[in-house]
């Protein structure tokens, strides 16, 4: 077992599940209802099975990808959604 990569693993995908929409829905789920155990569990499955298909997924594009292509297709998408944040839509009049 990597123990280097699953430290890394964990704190990317803690520290960017902090605060998003599914932790929002997680608290306000926990809120209003009788069972927070069960409310829990299936969070906790649900972000288990969304990482499960992540990597599946990524190792299967690797697979048929090179690693510098992957790495350049990503360079670039993150680049776009960045400078997308930094101008803002355009107002239909």
């Amino acid at each position: 077992m990597d123990w280097q990569l699953l430290g890394l693993s964990f704190i990317t995908v803690f520290l960017s599940e902090l605060g998003d929409k599914s932790q929002l829905a997680a608290i306000a789920l926990g809120s209003s209802c009788k069972s927070p155990r069960a409310v829990f569990f299936g969070t906790a499955a649900a972000l288990l099975l969304a990482s499960l298909i992540g990597v599946l997924v990524g190792q299967g594009t690797a697979e048929i990808l090179p690693d510098r292509l992957l790495k350049g297709i990503a360079a670039i998408g993150f680049a776009v959604m960045g400078l997308r944040l930094l101008w803002p839509k355009a107002v239909d009049s």
